[in-house]
Parts: C-alpha cells; sequence; structure tokens
C-alpha cells in the first residue's frame, strides 16, 4: 500500500499491469489505483512532480482500466481534456446488469456479496472485475454489457459535457409572464373567497373551500380536507375557484421547476448539464437529474413554450427524432399477434383498429372518443392496468373498462396468449427479460401477498416490451 505514491511508483504500476483499477475524487483532485499487488494513492496537493502529466498517463487510451460509475469519470475527464480511451469494465454497471432492482450500487454493497470479503475499494474494483464479467457470461448479458452498455458511457459523458444551448433572455421573459399570470390568478381567487389566504397552504386553502365557500368535502387528512389535484377536480364545476386553482398550481409548478429551476442550474456558456443515471431503473431507461431533461413539458400551450428554449448554437440546427409507438409494435413482434402486426404493416392507424376490434364497429365509423378509449386500453395493457384505473383514466364505470380489456385479449388473441405465456415462463425461471437479454428477477411472484404477486405479473409482463424499448434506444 504506497500512501502518497510518486510518479515514479505510478508509471511503473501503469507499463507494467495487466490492467489497473482506477478510482478518482471530484474534480481528480486525488487518485487511487491497484496494480492487484499493490493500492497506490495519490493527490494533486503536496505531489512532488507534474500532477497533470501523471494523469495523462494513467487516462492513457492505451492504459487498460476498470472503474467504478465509469461515464461520471468519463464526464471529469472531458473538463479536463483528458483521454476517455481504456476502459474496459465499469463495476457499478455490472452489478446492475446482475440485478437492476437494488437501490444500492455502491463498491462498499457489492464486494461482500460478490466477493464474500470487504477490501479497500479501488481493491475490490479490481478483483470484480473477473468475478462480475463470469457472472455476466453466465446469464447471457455479456454482449449486452460490452456492445449497449459501456459504450453508451462515452456517449452519455460527451452529451453532459457538451450541455443543451438555452436562450437565457428568452427564459426569463416566459419566467415573467408566468409571475403576472400567477398575480392575475391569486387576485381572482382572493376575489372569489372574500378574502386573503395562502394559497400554497394545503390546511389555508381546505379552510376556504370547505368552510367558507362550503363546498362538499372528500378525503380527509392529519391536517384537514385534502386538496390535492384528483379531489379538486372533483369540485371542477360546483364553483368557478376551482378552475382559478388548478390554474394557478400549473402557472407556480412551471414557474418554480423550470423558468426559475432552469434558470440556476444554467452554466455561464449558457448551458444546462444534467446528469443521466444508467442504474435507477429497473427496464433499463435512462434517467436525468439535476435537472431532469426527460420530463420537460409538452401536452399543453404553455408548457410546451418550455421546449422553444433549448436552441441550437448558430450555424447548428437541432433534430427531434422519435420511434413511432415503439412499444406496441414491440408488443406486436414479442406476442406474434397477427391482427396487430397487419394493422402496422398496412400502416393503419393502431388506435382506430383497436376501437374497430373492441367496439365491433367498421374502421371508418370509430369516433374521437372511442379512439381516444382505445388509446387508453392499448398502452394501459402495457403496463398491466386494472379495470379500476383505465376506468378513472377514461371516465366510465369499472364494470364497463373490464368489457373493453376482455373484448381488447378477445380480439387480440396472441397478445392475450402473451400475457398468459410470459407470466407463466416467469414463476418458473424467477424472471423476465428482453429480447436483448436483459433481466429483471422477479421474486414477487413467490409471494404469499396478493397485492405484491399482482405487481410481479403485471412487471413480468410489461418488462420484456419497456426494458426492449429502452435497449433499442440506447443502441440508437
Amino acid at each position: 500500500y504506497i500512501e502518497g505514491a510518486g510518479m515514479e511508483d505510478v508509471i511503473h504500476a501503469v507499463k507494467n499491469a495487466e490492467y489497473l483499477s482506477v478510482l478518482a475524487g471530484d474534480g481528480l483532485d486525488t487518485l487511487e489505483l491497484c496494480d492487484g499487488k499493490k493500492i497506490y494513492t495519490v493527490g494533486w496537493a503536496g505531489f512532488d512532480g507534474d500532477y497533470h502529466a501523471l494523469l495523462k498517463a494513467v487516462f492513457s487510451g492505451d492504459v487498460k482500466k476498470v472503474s467504478h460509475n465509469v461515464k461520471d469519470l468519463m464526464s471529469q475527464l472531458l473538463a479536463e481534456g483528458l483521454d476517455t480511451g481504456g476502459f474496459i469494465f465499469d463495476t457499478a454497471l455490472a452489478a446492475y446488469l446482475l440485478d437492476p432492482t437494488e437501490t444500492n450500487y455502491t463498491l462498499s454493497r457489492i464486494s461482500p456479496r460478490f466477493l464474500e470479503k470487504s477490501l479497500p475499494d479501488v481493491q475490490a474494483a479490481f478483483e470484480l472485475y473477473p468475478v462480475l464479467k463470469q457472472k455476466l457470461t453466465e446469464i447471457q448479458a455479456e454482449k449486452l454489457y460490452f456492445e449497449t452498455e459501456l459504450p453508451l458511457c462515452q456517449v452519455l459523458a460527451e452529451m453532459e459535457h457538451t450541455g443543451f444551448l438555452v436562450d437565457r433572455k428568452a427564459l426569463f421573459e416566459y419566467g415573467e409572464g408566468l409571475k403576472a399570470g400567477i398575480d392575475s390568478l391569486q387576485a381572482e381567487i382572493w376575489r372569489q373567497a372574500g378574502q386573503e389566504f395562502n394559497i400554497n397552504s394545503p390546511k389555508q386553502l381546505g379552510e376556504i373551500l370547505f368552510d367558507v365557500l362550503m363546498l362538499p368535502p372528500g378525503k380527509k387528512t392529519k391536517t384537514g380536507w385534502s386538496t390535492n389535484a384528483d379531489e379538486l377536480e372533483k369540485l371542477r364545476g360546483k364553483h368557478p375557484v376551482i378552475q382559478y386553482i388548478l390554474d394557478y398550481r400549473e402557472l407556480t409548478k412551471l414557474k418554480s421547476t423550470y423558468a426559475d429551476g432552469l434558470l440556476k442550474v444554467m452554466s455561464s456558456d449558457g448551458r444546462i448539464h444534467t446528469n443521466f443515471r444508467m442504474t435507477v431503473t429497473a427496464t433499463g431507461r435512462l434517467s436525468s437529474t439535476e435537472p431532469n431533461l426527460q420530463n420537460i413539458p409538452i401536452r399543453k400551450e404553455l408548457g410546451g413554450e418550455i421546449r422553444k428554449m433549448f436552441v441550437a448554437a448558430p450555424g447548428m440546427c437541432l433534430v427531434d427524432a422519435d420511434y413511432s409507438q415503439i412499444e406496441l409494435r414491440l408488443l406486436s413482434h414479442i406476442s406474434g399477434d397477427e391482427t396487430m402486426i397487419k394493422a402496422f404493416l398496412d400502416g393503419e392507424d393502431i388506435h382506430r383498429v383497436t376501437a374497430s376490434q373492441v367496439f365491433n364497429i367498421p374502421l371508418e365509423e370509430v369516433t374521437a372518443l372511442q379512439r381516444g378509449q382505445a388509446k387508453a386500453v392499448n398502452f394501459g395493457i402495457i403496463y398491466g392496468i386494472s379495470a379500476f384505473s383505465l376506468s378513472q383514466d377514461i371516465g366510465v364505470w369499472p364494470s364497463e373498462a373490464k368489457a373493453y380489456i376482455d373484448a381488447y385479449l378477445g380480439k387480440y388473441h396472441g397478445v392475450r396468449d402473451y400475457m398468459e405465456t410470459v407470466i407463466a415462463e416467469a414463476k418458473r425461471d424467477g424472471y423476465v427479460k428482453t429480447l436483448y437479454g436483459r433481466r429483471r428477477p422477479l421474486p414477487e411472484l413467490k409471494s404469499a401477498n396478493y397485492n405484491t404477486r399482482s405487481f410481479g405479473e403485471r412487471v413480468a409482463r410489461n418488462m420484456p416490451i419497456q426494458g426492449t424499448a429502452a435497449d433499442i434506444i440506447k443502441l440508437a
């Protein structure tokens, strides 16, 4: 163990090791390396030599390296203008592929599990490499790991480093416009309530709605009657103030989360640099934080305005590309349902086709309402929706929603058979997997608890579809 290793020690290890495990501190101010024989720790503070030259030697693309959370380390290297090549393994990503349902993939968590002993982190990373690589081979996930997940680290690191240019002036003006709208709505709400109060306080709002305006209350909470969105929706039409409150909440959300929130995280270069997280979702989807750029509003006019703030650099253009109904296309492929496959091959509107099938009417007679209901059924089936949840989504009685689901499964025989088969196979194997070999363990299917088992069955039905979609998008 060489504490405060010098240039000569590290260069010797770099030149002679088959591979190195490397861990770095924030800003690359400290470095830990292991060659299987010794651990080397070095830091910028007090280093006797050219620290930047040392970093260049360690992070040369010719040096084979193992690390933990490679994408994050690559982001740091790009910020310092260093080479991001040479990474042959990421222990965090491997542990994630082996079990994507875990919530903690730190080295201190995974090394006792796979090595059956606790080691210094950098040594654990070194010793985990062959063990995890073998386990990936055993579950036939090696190809997915080395051809999709590991190369994606470089892509995401470059995306984070580049960032997304935002029109600061337009975003500020948008926020000011929201503020004016919020102030106007607040004044009208106060006028209709007959007094000033804190609209953002559920307790005070509840007192106004149910004690002053005498509206019928719904759910009771510890602090009073509930004023959440669902309860307010039930009151829509019973008093004009409800619509103003809903509009007020929408505008305050847009202002705090997007107008003000994006301005706060904008860098001096006018760009927003998100953090893509690769080991969070059980389906293989990416997540985005600080800020979440995968959740920018699009549907409502005011929310959609936010997207216009993301702009191309001078001389460049933005390309917006999306897969058309990828999950439904995958459902048709995986299930082999001939009716659904034919609809896609013929270029039909799949939601109109479903409406025609479910309501047993000619395609040309399908109404906009029926198409909307069929769309909810189509996507609901993928997510294992219950009759009750579907009824809430489309505004019908649960019995009617159940009839829609039954009619759907009665027409799409391949989908029905797939739903039954995939659950049976998951119970037999203990997991489900995507077309690319991504696994999701399902111990929930063996639970004695009905709700837990039902959750497991929903996951068994939708994970192969959602996960395969995630794999395809990552490959793209």
